[in-house]
């Protein structure tokens, strides 16, 4: 259940900030038609989906029926697994139709209470599938193996039943579990005080702006007015919004510590030598993946801060500061159109092959996207895949705006993929990883960048797009991997004996913060009130999710690149991977797929672009100060 509706809402919370802060142009067109999507693709009115509700009610408790009994014999685990999976199956669709009327429709009670009900009954569903794990662990690897070489019927529940199997030694007793379940909402305490300390208790200050406004400088304002024009705003705003921070700092230090302990402690209770073992262990991914990505990523430093000098240049700094970090170098003034985002889109996506163009031109003439803001609607954008038996749903806030068209062609990629993983496997092994999740959405993105650099009509324009990307590879993958090496020591300090306080933090943070800025070097220059960024991150609540973000972009670039240069093989082998769904290890499907995240070399194709798109801007910026200089 947390794997489906992670991958949800993943395209939220994986969202890059952005280089552009271009403010949102009025869309003069009226309303397309198509782009509202219909939900009675899932239930034709609330009278079905109430009906559809009881009837999974129904199922989730006769799933009970399959206690102590799956050993029985090939065909009863069959019978049990199937009527576990089919129940799932409806309850997400449930799920689906009451998450998305609420998400157009925020201050609807009814819409809410739907939603409330739909998660209820996933969570009645978990608790009442609980012994299905513990029972496979029990009837063991030799009857299972007779099991599923007996019935055809288990074929669709293999990759789970190997799973299980693989995992079964960090499964406790039934009274372990109990009390570790016991305990949950205690161990989750920490995460929960987190949220509530930074979302709603801290009292944020106001600031006034060089232009005389005044400004609560509460996160979102802070997102918004860090990338100022004004340079003396953006101190402020800096100054400000990071010295409330520090004056928190050991109640958020006491919380994070807390995260940490109770991960540990959960790692422990199960057998794991590690949280990061245990995290890693989900998905059956190496640990020479993660050490790989942070000792590549230190090694190519060189490369980000050969982008901080050419952000340095361009915006005419003598020296650069931590503050200038989110400042556009380069603005696009133009308005771009739904059905703008659609062309554009579709001709960059060429590179993929017919199939993969087929299927995107059938889905953009059905009613699957909720595309412009709205009264009451969500903010952001997302892709909800789980309808399994129905088809994707994407919202976006369309608002005339490059990020808009990068947004859409991001969201039609996790679109897709949910598409052909749906297609192609069973609903048992459709849920992808979300180690592969993001990797077709920035390959979408980067066949975005390629077709519009190749046709900008300007220096300055192409410019833009360039600065783009390159903030994309500084924000997703070298930030996401200097998140992921902090995380790490966090957790190692802790498993060491160690303990955390606001200011070993601040100095932790700021050791692998100032060496990715270049701060000894003079490249970029850190203020040691902003080392307290760490308290900022919500990530360092998940376990180890952050670092997926940096490995994704690899997995995306060595794949594009390969596609981009006409290797048939490489789209084949693409479009398998998507099609693959969660069949089997994402570790080992992206190796099938060429791409080996623990080996060094795989990270090359995305270093090479790197210096290649800084090789053009230069060359644009050397064209354009000989044309300044010239008599």
């Amino acid at each position: 259940m947390k794997r489906y509706l992670g991958l949800c809402l993943l395209a939220i919370t994986m969202q890059t900030p952005a280089e552009s802060t271009d403010e949102p142009l009025p869309l003069s067109q009226p309303e397309p038609t198509a782009s509202v999507w219909d939900i009675s693709d899932l239930y034709p009115d609330i009278a079905s989906w109430d009906d559809a509700r009881d009837y999974a009610t129904a199922q989730i408790s006769a799933i009970g029926e399959c206690e102590g009994i799956l050993d029985d014999s090939a065909s009863v685990l069959a019978d049990c697994l199937s009527q576990v999976s089919d129940t799932y199956k409806a309850l997400l669709r449930l799920y689906v139709y009451a998450f998305l009327n609420k998400d157009t429709n925020q201050g609807n009670i009814q819409h809410q209470e739907r939603a409330s009900v739909a998660q209820e009954l996933l969570l009645e569903f978990t608790e009442a599938t609980r012994f299905v794990k513990q029972e496979l662990s029990h009837i063991g690897e030799a009857t299972l193996n007779h099991y599923l070489n007996e019935s055809t019927r288990l074929q669709e529940h293999d990759f789970f039943i190997r799973n299980t199997l693989r995992q079964s030694e960090h499964i406790l007793s039934e009274e372990g579990e109990h009390v570790l379940r016991a305990a949950s909402d205690a161990l989750q305490s920490t995460s929960s005080t987190y949220s509530v300390l930074v979302n709603n208790d801290i009292p944020w200050p106001e600031i006034t702006l060089s232009n005389g406004a005044k400004v609560t400088l509460d996160p979102m304002a802070y997102e918004v007015h860090r990338a100022s024009a004004n340079r003396n705003d953006r101190k402020r705003v800096f100054e400000s919004f990071w010295g409330t921070y520090q004056h928190f700092r050991q109640t958020l230090a006491i919380t994070l510590e807390g995260q940490i302990k109770k991960e540990a402690m959960v790692a422990r209770v199960r057998g794991f030598d590690s949280s990061l073992d245990r995290a890693l262990s989900q998905d059956n991914i190496p640990e020479a993946v993660y050490r790989t990505l942070l000792s590549t990523a230190n090694e190519h430093l060189t490369s980000l801060h050969r982008l901080l000098g050419l952000r340095q240049r361009i915006l005419g700094l003598g020296e650069s500061r931590y503050y200038d970090l989110y400042t556009p170098v380069v603005t696009l003034p133009r308005e771009f159109t739904l059905e703008e985002a659609a062309t554009l889109t579709q001709a960059a996506l060429k590179p993929l092959g017919r199939n993969y163009g087929e299927a995107l031109r059938k889905a953009l003439t059905q009613h699957w996207l909720h595309a412009y803001p709205a009264p009451g609607k969500r903010k952001g954008a997302y892709v909800m895949g789980a309808a399994y038996d129905v088809h994707p749903f994407l919202m976006l806030n369309f608002e005339g705006t490059f990020d808009s068209v990068s947004t859409y062609a991001h969201e039609w990629g996790h679109a897709i993929h949910s598409l052909m993983a749906n297609s192609h496997q069973p609903f048992s092994k459709s849920a992808y990883s979300s180690f592969i999740s993001e990797i077709p959405s920035t390959v979408n993105e980067l066949l975005l960048f390629d077709y519009l650099r190749d046709n900008a009509s300007s220096d300055d324009e192409k410019l833009f797009y360039l600065f783009r990307e390159l903030n994309l590879l500084r924000s997703a993958f070298f930030r996401q991997a200097q998140f992921a090496e902090f995380e790490l020591a966090i957790h190692e300090q802790i498993e060491s004996g160690g303990n955390l306080s606001g200011d070993k933090l601040n100095t932790l943070y700021g050791s692998i913060q100032k060496r990715h800025a270049g701060h000894s070097m003079g490249i970029m220059q850190v203020s040691e009130p902003y080392t307290v960024e760490w308290a900022s991150i919500p990530h360092f609540y998940r376990n180890f999710s952050v670092y997926q973000y940096a490995t994704s972009m690899v997995a995306a670039y060595n794949l594009a690149d390969r596609i981009t240069t006409g290797d048939e093989d490489a789209r084949q082998q693409y479009l398998a991977l998507l099609q693959a769904g969660g069949s089997d290890y994402p570790y080992k499907l992206l190796r099938n797929s060429g791409v080996d995240l623990a080996d060094p070399a795989t990270y090359r194709p995305m270093i090479q672009r790197m210096t290649r798109l800084m090789d053009e801007v230069e060359h644009i910026l050397d064209r354009q100060d000989t044309k300044n200089t010239s008599p």
